[in-house]
This record gives C-alpha cells, sequence and structure tokens, in this order.
C-alpha cells in the first residue's frame, strides 16, 4: 500500500479505556464535533500512534518488529477504511463528493427518515450541565455509603411490612385501577423518571462527565426520557461506566424503598397514598422497563460496560445472521468476531431473544393504539413493523445469501438445506389430513325429560328407577290441591249449565236465554278440557317403550316438590348419539357421513364410534348443552346471562350418531370428539383465516 497517508482530524482526542473481555488494553477515541466515541483495539490504537510514519507498510513493519503483534496490510487497510467511513480524517481536495455521498447516503430517502424518526426520535428540552455541576456536591450524601445501608435496611422492612399487610396492599392497588388512579399514577410516572434522569446525570457528574441534554424521546410514539451520558466513554474504569448506566435503576429502587416503607409506617392519607403509587410504580417500572437488555435502555448498557461490548446489539445480530449462514450453508466464512465458544452461543441466543421480544413489544404498541386511539394509525403502525422488522431484514438476508451464490452452488450443507426448505414448503401447500377436536355431549337420540308442575305432591310412584315400561304406561302419579278444587269446579258448573240449558225449553221465563246458556256451556267444556290437559301433566304416560332413568331415590309419596323440578327421564333403548358444537372456521370441513370418535371424560372410559348425521345450517343463538361451555369445563367459550348460555363465538350444532347400540341405562356424559373433516392445504386455512381478520377489521 505505497503513497502517503491521509492526515488525521486535528480535533480528535484519545485517552485510555478499561481492558476487553479477553485481556487485551484499549483506548477510547472522541469526536468533539459530533461528541462520538469510539473504542480501539490494541492494533487499532499501535496503528493510530505510529500514524506519523505515513507509510502503511512502514506502519506494519515496525509494528510487527515492536510489538508481540503480527498485522498484514489487508488489518491495516481494514482500519484506513473504518476511518474513511467515520469521518476521522482530514478533508482534502476533491473530497467534496465523497462526503457528500456520504452525507446523502445517512440520510436516505423521506421514507427511511420517516421509518427511522417514527421507530425512535428524541427532542432535547434543557442544557443541564451547569445547574448539575451546581446540584452536584450538594446531593453528594446520597453516594455516601451511610445513605446506601439506610436505603437497604429501608427496602428490607418495607417489603416485610408489606407482605404482612398484604391484604390492604393488594386491595389499595385494587382501588387505583380508575381514570383518577390512571392520572395519579401517570404523575407518579413523571416524578420517578425524572429522578430516574438526574440519578443517571448526577453520577456522570460525580466522575468529570459532561451532560448537554435531558429530554424526551420517542420509541414507536412512546415517549421515554432520555440523559445525554456519552462522555462516560471517556472514562477508563469498567465499574465507573456501570455505575452511571445503573445509576437510574438504583434512583428508582431506593424510591421504591423508601416508599414501601412510608407506606407502611405513615397513617391514612393523601401522603400515604402517594406513597403508595411511588413504591408501585417505581418497583413495576423499573423492573419490567429499565433493567430490561433486549432494548436500549439501562439494562443494555449494564450489560454492554459488564461484557466489554459496546455495540452489543449490532455486534449480536451480526454474530446470529454468520451463525444461521453457517448452519444452513456451511460456508467455511470467518465469524464477524471471535469469541470464546460459550460466550459466542450465548451471544447468538441473545440476539435471536431481542428480536422476539422487539417483534413482540412492537406489535403489542401498534395493537394498542389500535384498540384505544385511532385505528387507522393502528393499521398502518402493523404494517410498518411487519415490513420493518419482519420483511425488510429477510430481505436483507435474502441479498446477502444473492451474493454468495457462486459458493451456494457448491456446498452440499446449502443442496440438503434447499430440500428441506422445499420439503417444508410442500408441507405448507399440500393437503393434509384434518381433525377437529372439541367436546361433545352423549345423550340418548329418544328422550323425554319429566319435570314438576305448579304446587304438585307425589301420590304414587308406579314405575321404579331403571324399570322397562310400554307404551302407554303411566310413570308418575302427581296430585295438586289447586287442580282438584278446578275439577270440581268446572265440574259443578258444566253440570249447572246443562241442566238450565234441558229445562230452558219448558219454561217461558228462561227460554229467551236458552243460547247464551248454551254459549256458557260450550265455554265449560272447553275450560274442563283444559283442566283434563293439566291433569295430564300431573299423570305424565310413555308414549313410547323405553326406560325411566335418573329418578331420585330419596323421592316418597306424599312429598311436595317445587316447580319445574327434574324427576327423571323416559330414554329409549339402543339409539344414541353425541352433540357437539364446532366454530365456523372447521364447520366447512366436516360433512353428513364423515367418522368420528367419542373418548368420554374420565378414567377408564371406553372409546365410541361415530357418523356425523346433521349439520346445522345456522350458528347457535343459545347453548341447549351447558356442559359444553367452558364455564363448566367444556370447549365452547360462552357466557351465561339469565339462565340462558349464549355462545361468544359463532359455533354450529352438529350431532353425530353412535355406530353401536347402547343400553338405555347407559348414563349422558360429557367427553372428546374428534371429527375426521376434509383434507386442507395449511396455506389455504391460513390465507382464509388473514382474510377473515382483515375483512373484519376493515370497516371503519
Amino acid at each position: 500500500m505505497p503513497g502517503k497517508l491521509p492526515d488525521l482530524r486535528e480535533e480528535l482526542s484519545i485517552s485510555p479505556g478499561p481492558r476487553l473481555f479477553d485481556g487485551q488494553p484499549s483506548w477510547t477515541l472522541h469526536d468533539p464535533v459530533r461528541n462520538v466515541f469510539f473504542q480501539l483495539d490494541w492494533p487499532s490504537f499501535e496503528m493510530l500512534s505510529r500514524w506519523h510514519l505515513n507509510d502503511a507498510a512502514a506502519i506494519v513493519d515496525a509494528i510487527n518488529r515492536d510489538t508481540a503483534l503480527q498485522l498484514d496490510h489487508e488489518a491495516f487497510g481494514n482500519f484506513l477504511l473504518f476511518l474513511r467511513e467515520q469521518n476521522l480524517l482530514q478533508v482534502t481536495p476533491g473530497s467534496a463528493a465523497a462526503f457528500a455521498a456520504s452525507r446523502a447516503r445517512q440520510r436516505g430517502s423521506l421514507f427511511q427518515w420517516l421509518l427511522h424518526n417514527y421507530l425512535f426520535f428524541r427532542i432535547p428540552l434543557v442544557r443541564p450541565d451547569a445547574w448539575l455541576t451546581w446540584l452536584q456536591p450538594r446531593l453528594a450524601f446520597l453516594f455516601s455509603p451511610t445513605f446506601r445501608r439506610l436505603t437497604v435496611a429501608a427496602g428490607i422492612f418495607g417489603l416485610l411490612g408489606a407482605y404482612r399487610e398484604w391484604d390492604r396492599f393488594a386491595g389499595t392497588l385494587m382501588d387505583t385501577l380508575s381514570w383518577e388512579g390512571a392520572a395519579m399514577y401517570g404523575v407518579a410516572v413523571v416524578f420517578a423518571k425524572t429522578c430516574h434522569e438526574l440519578g443517571h446525570a448526577l453520577t456522570a457528574k460525580r466522575y468529570g462527565c459532561r451532560v448537554p441534554t435531558m429530554g424526551l424521546a420517542f420509541l414507536v410514539m412512546w415517549p421515554v426520557a432520555y440523559t445525554d451520558t456519552n462522555e462516560v466513554w471517556k472514562l477508563p474504569r469498567r465499574g465507573q461506566r456501570l455505575a452511571v448506566a445503573g445509576a437510574g435503576i438504583v434512583t428508582e429502587m431506593g424510591i421504591a424503598a423508601w416508599a414501601t416503607l412510608a407506606w407502611v409506617w405513615l397513617p391514612e392519607g393523601g401522603i400515604r397514598q402517594a406513597a403508595f403509587l411511588l413504591s408501585t410504580t417505581t418497583w413495576i417500572s423499573t423492573l419490567a422497563i429499565n433493567a430490561s437488555p433486549f432494548m436500549r435502555f439501562d439494562g443494555y448498557y449494564i450489560l454492554s460496560d459488564y461484557l466489554g461490548l459496546p455495540n452489543l446489539h449490532n455486534r449480536c445480530f451480526a454474530l446470529a445472521r454468520w451463525d444461521l449462514r453457517e448452519r444452513l450453508f456451511a460456508l467455511g466464512e470467518p465469524p464477524p468476531e471471535v469469541f470464546p465458544p460459550h460466550r459466542r452461543i450465548g451471544l447468538i441466543l441473545f440476539a435471536w431473544t431481542v428480536w422476539i421480544y422487539r417483534l413482540v413489544l412492537f406489535l403489542g404498541i401498534a395493537a394498542l393504539v389500535y384498540h384505544f386511539f385511532i385505528k387507522a394509525v393502528g393499521i398502518l403502525l402493523f404494517i410498518v413493523e411487519m415490513v420493518w422488522f419482519v420483511s425488510l431484514p429477510l430481505w436483507n438476508e435474502m441479498q446477502a445469501w444473492r451474493r454468495r451464490r457462486s459458493a451456494l452452488r457448491h456446498s452440499r450443507r446449502a443442496r440438503c438445506s434447499a430440500v428441506l426448505a422445499v420439503a417444508l414448503a410442500l408441507l405448507f401447500l399440500l393437503p393434509w389430513p384434518d381433525r377437529i377436536r372439541t367436546s361433545g355431549m352423549l345423550q340418548p337420540q329418544t328422550h323425554m325429560a319429566l319435570y314438576a308442575p305448579p304446587q304438585s305432591q307425589v301420590e304414587s310412584l308406579p314405575v321404579s328407577n331403571m324399570q322397562q315400561v310400554p307404551a302407554g304406561q303411566t310413570l308418575l302419579g302427581l296430585g295438586s290441591a289447586e287442580l282438584d278444587l278446578r275439577t270440581g269446579e268446572t265440574d259443578a258448573r258444566q253440570q249447572s249449565l246443562s241442566w238450565q240449558s234441558a229445562a230452558a225449553g219448558f219454561d217461558a221465563a228462561t227460554r229467551k236465554d236458552w243460547q247464551v246458556l248454551n254459549d256458557q256451556l260450550v265455554f265449560s267444556q272447553a275450560e274442563q278440557a283444559a283442566v283434563g290437559a293439566d291433569f295430564q301433566r300431573y299423570r305424565p304416560t310413555a308414549p313410547y317403550a323405553g326406560v325411566l332413568v335418573d329418578v331420585d331415590p330419596d323421592l316418597r309419596v306424599g312429598q311436595w316438590l317445587t316447580n319445574r323440578e327434574y324427576l327423571g327421564s323416559l330414554v329409549a333403548a339402543g339409539k344414541w348419539q353425541v352433540v357437539t358444537y364446532v366454530g365456523e372456521d372447521a364447520v366447512h370441513r366436516i360433512a353428513p357421513g364423515d367418522r368420528a370418535l367419542f373418548i368420554a371424560d374420565g378414567l377408564g372410559s371406553r372409546t365410541l364410534s361415530l357418523t356425523v348425521a346433521s349439520i346445522d345450517r345456522d350458528a347457535t343463538r343459545t347453548l341447549g348443552e351447558p356442559e359444553l361451555a367452558t364455564m363448566f369445563g367444556g370447549d365452547v367459550l360462552a357466557r351465561e346471562k339469565s339462565g340462558v348460555i349464549y355462545p361468544e363465538q359463532a359455533v354450529f350444532r352438529v350431532a353425530l350418531h353412535v355406530a353401536e347400540p347402547l343400553p338405555a341405562e347407559q348414563q349422558e356424559w360429557r367427553g372428546k370428539v374428534t371429527i375426521a373433516g376434509k383434507w386442507e392445504v395449511p396455506a389455504l386455512r391460513f390465507l382464509r383465516t388473514a382474510a377473515s381478520v382483515a375483512w373484519r377489521e376493515a370497516g371503519f
């Protein structure tokens, strides 16, 4: 690499940094114009310190001669490319066009700018460095060992007190679940997060770092406070960086400790309520949000500094992409960075966890916006996030595979992966035998339930439980004082009217009322027929031959019964069926004649062969078999209102005949039903579901 080297920018500064994970020293390069810091390893520092030699070959030879390092010209070329890409070299004549092109690439298109600023952007609010310099000495007691010990003790006693009064603590939490409570929680969150950022800023000032700005950052339109503590990169000790990164979490945990103790000791009142709000807010927000390493919050920087791996996410992502290519294609490419095996595996797993976490988080935010704010914005956010977090990474990875297509043609692993991908695609595109699984109720096809009429009393029990009865046999003898009174009244009225109507032809005085008497007689006869029909309810007979089952063994003659009390059922022997309910997404896959199986709930239950007999054409409005509802252990999602069970989703009633005859003494039983439906392509099912959701949600 002959020729004069470009000059470094004169305003750059370099300072010692902490040791890296492999034990080699590091240095921190500071660009004060952009307030950006770069961590340099040992080879980079040696090349930079010999830049005055002004010749690439001379620098490489001097390093190989004077140090234990053995570099080649490729390593120097990569370092020079890094300096050029990061604009750390002086501007030379004719380089304006290159800088303009680099700036254009950084800006990107308007669409890319909108995407980046939608996902994350900052709004600086204050420049706190001057008043932090004044405030830090006056709050130095907060960093003292004595205060730390007192805070730990307060947290322990506070948690013990909250545990002892857990019922009151939980009850207070439920009382705050209202709009007024949400507003108070908002005030508590603002206070806690302000203290959180002050913790970062004061700790940074304690170690001599400048804090240029504090403000709000918006992560997928969600506001979070931020403090610019970039200057901590110039701190040589890793422990100091960890202290600044963890200061916000420590501050909130301290607030939580003292607030919990205050809630335990203070009497009822507004101050105690404020302490409760601060306690719950800081405990939850710190552990659930700030301590998470999956986003660029405090937990990420703590983990990054602890491992000694700046830009942890990007480095993990690059390693995970390399690992994916090697597992799929075995190209033998060198990894982007060399790590010990156990650390490499951990970083790869961490990268996949971050990808999944971010996808779920951003989709959750889009769902919240969709359901609670603006529907159109929620749909737009969903589309953007699916494109940005799913489609775009897949497209970029496919482009990386395309650039390696020549190597892929000669890779045996790549051919195996291609065959496996085709097989998986065929599994998704070819029809598969389908099984519809749900709960069902085994019951006789022909059965009649007996219920007690109003104000009835048992007069006779001509048939015992599990007894065979012929058609026309009286099943129960019930009596009613009111019915006896009505019978006597109607009989007496009919006899009286019959006598008066017959005698009217012999009496001139009553002859003119003869038509009225006949009309009254007809009405009396109709009333007598109605009483006779009611009497049949008290003397039920068997309309068909069968077996009387489910008779209460404690039923005795003379016992009074409540209205609609269940007394038993008449079951016709032989013919049984299973009733089940199938959702609208599966009902089109079954038809009369399809095979099915029924397995009753419980140990040692038998398996019954079934055949689909009928399928309702319309969705069921009410559930006739309450045992199949989820509230009673079934599979049909339903709700109860005024004693009626209503399905929450569209379900269709399906009747299945039992192939073999069952004895009449067989009990009704709930179990699992498996229906052998039509074969279906999984892709069609997915598309049908997606189209159904899109159509349902498209209405504004």
